[in-house]
């Protein structure tokens, strides 16, 4: 598996990555982390391929990420959508909150990824 997870050339970035995380994921990481959502453990910056994902769990396979302003410009979101695709692969769903969505509404965040827990759960084989 370390030859697609969690590679060793990335290690540098994801420890920088955590050690330096926005307002936003820390505010989300407060809420999910020692398995405060319905048991399920998630970790930070969690690499696939040469990529990060912000939040991931690995019993059920499923990425959070809390998407800045910089998401929004340019060609930030195709290349967001390259990458998901790249992500997703490897059987891993996707849920993505604006760091507004985290900073404005985190009980309906947490909601969200409870619901979203509790149907890869139930349906295991979706992944």
């Amino acid at each position: 598996m370390t030859e697609v997870f969690n590679k060793p050339e990335t290690k540098r970035l994801r420890r920088m990555l955590r050690n330096n995380m926005p307002e936003a994921e820390v505010i989300l990481w407060s809420r999910l982390k020692s398995k405060k959502v319905l048991g399920c453990k998630f970790r930070r910056q969690y690499g696939v391929e040469l990529y990060s994902i912000d939040f991931y769990s690995p019993e059920v396979h499923l990425a959070v990420e809390v998407d800045g302003e910089s998401h929004f410009h340019g060609n930030a979101e195709e290349r967001d959508q390259v990458r998901q695709g790249l992500i997703e692969r490897h059987k891993i769903t996707f849920l993505r909150f604006s760091n507004d969505e985290v900073r404005k509404n985190i009980d309906g965040v947490v909601a969200a990824i409870e619901e979203k827990i509790k149907e890869l759960r139930r349906n295991p084989l979706r992944r």
